[in-house]
C-alpha cells in the first residue's frame, strides 16, 4: 500500500519546478522523473515488502531527493 501525504506531493511539485525553472523546462516529464526517483528503492525491494503502508511524506521525498535536488549540476541529470 503506496500513501502520499499532502506535504509529499506538495514537496515533490516544488522540487519539480524549481528544477525546470533553473535547468530546462520540461514540464510535465520532469514530474514524471522525480516521482521515478523517489519510488526507485521501493520498487527495486516492492517483492519484500507484501502488505507493508508505506507512507511518501515530505520527509521521505527530502531523504531520497534532498540533496540531489539542492546542486544544480547534479538536478540536470533529472531528465
Amino acid at each position: 500500500d503506496l500513501d502520499f501525504t499532502k506535504d509529499g506531493i506538495e514537496t515533490i511539485a516544488q522540487l519539480a519546478t524549481e528544477i525546470n525553472s533553473s535547468i530546462e523546462n520540461i514540464g510535465a516529464r520532469r514530474l514524471h522523473t522525480i516521482i521515478e526517483k523517489v519510488l526507485d528503492e521501493i520498487s527495486f525491494t516492492a517483492t519484500d515488502r507484501g502488505g507493508e503502508k508505506i507512507i511518501i511524506d515530505k520527509n521521505y521525498v527530502t531523504k531520497n531527493l534532498g540533496e540531489l535536488a539542492k546542486d544544480t549540476d547534479l538536478s540536470k541529470f533529472i531528465l
